[in-house]
Formats: structure tokens, sequence, C-alpha cells
């Protein structure tokens, strides 16, 4: 009984990291940051997969329970890859909590303003919130519609993916194209 455990974890490892990994592909599509606005820095990136990894999550929710445990996995596995980024950046073993909270608070900062309006159907509410959270420092924003128009698609188009590919972490979300 033990040992299937480990057996289950261990496969449930690599279905983690091949999920992340064609997350993280989709978050680096050249059309986020060539056609809708996204800044092709750290922190744009940083933001781009936030969001795949919240289509994603949204959509595990509604899956059976090991879609919601590799969902969890992933999340777990971001922000590990954050942790590993932020040491490599140069930030030393006592800033890194420090950071590691604040970035922590921003996914899920963003995980609840983009629920909500995803779950209201409403593109300028979620327009607004990408420019506020992707480009908080410029003023005016650039415009972010399309890359809220994109998330609805991508969402519905999440919709319809097979539990078999949830399982086995071969899920693909739709990305645009230049």
């Amino acid at each position: 009984m033990v040992f299937g455990f480990f057996r289950q974890k261990r496969n449930n490892q690599a279905i983690v990291e091949r999920q992340y990994a064609i997350l993280t592909s989709a978050a680096r599509t050249p059309a986020f940051y060539l056609d809708m606005n996204a800044p092709d820095t750290v922190m744009g990136r940083f933001e781009m997969l936030t969001i795949m990894l919240i289509l994603y999550f949204r959509r595990t929710a509604r899956s059976d329970r090991s879609g919601q445990e590799i969902a969890q996995n992933i999340i777990d596995a971001f922000f590990e890859d954050v942790d590993h980024s932020i040491r490599e950046l140069g930030v030393g073993d006592p800033g890194v909590p420090k950071r590691m909270k604040k970035l922590a608070g921003m996914y899920y900062g963003r995980l609840e303003s983009y629920a909500a309006a995803l779950d209201k159907g409403d593109r300028d509410a979620l327009a607004a919130a990408l420019a506020r959270n992707i480009h908080p420092e410029v003023a005016p924003a650039p415009d972010m519609q399309s890359l809220a128009g994109w998330m609805f698609s991508a969402e519905e188009a999440l919709g319809s993916v097979a539990e078999a590919e949830i399982e086995t972490g071969t899920a693909r979300i739709a990305v645009p194209t230049t």
C-alpha cells in the first residue's frame, strides 16, 4: 500500500513536469508580446505564465480529484520555479521569502480579479485588471482588450479539453499566432 503511494507520486511528478512545460511554452508565445501588449520582460513573462496557470487552474477546478491534485502540484512547481529564478537573479537567501510572499500575493490577487471578470463575462473589467497588473507604472496603460478577448476564448476552449488530457498532463491552451 505504501509503495503504491510513492509510485503514484512519482507518476504525478512526470505529469506535472509535462503539463508545466506546456503551460510555460504557451506563456512564451510571441503574439502575446508582439500583438497583445505584454511586455517581454521578466515580470511580463511572470504575468503571462500567471495567466496560463489561472486559466488552467479554473479548468481543473471542474475536474475530479486527480485533476485538482495535479493543478495544485503545478502551482507548487510554479512557486519553486519562481524561487529558483529569484535566486538566479542574485537575491540572497534572507530576501527570498519576502519576495516570494509578495509574488504569491500577486498571483492570488490576479486569480481573484481575473476570475471575477471571467465569471461575469466582463471583457472590459478583465482588460482593466490586465492593464493595472501588467502595466502598473504606465499611464495610460496600453490597450489590453485583445489579451482579455483571448483569455475568454482560451477559457472556452479549455472547457472542451478531455479529462484524459488533464490526467496525463497533455492539456494545451490555444495560443494566438502572429
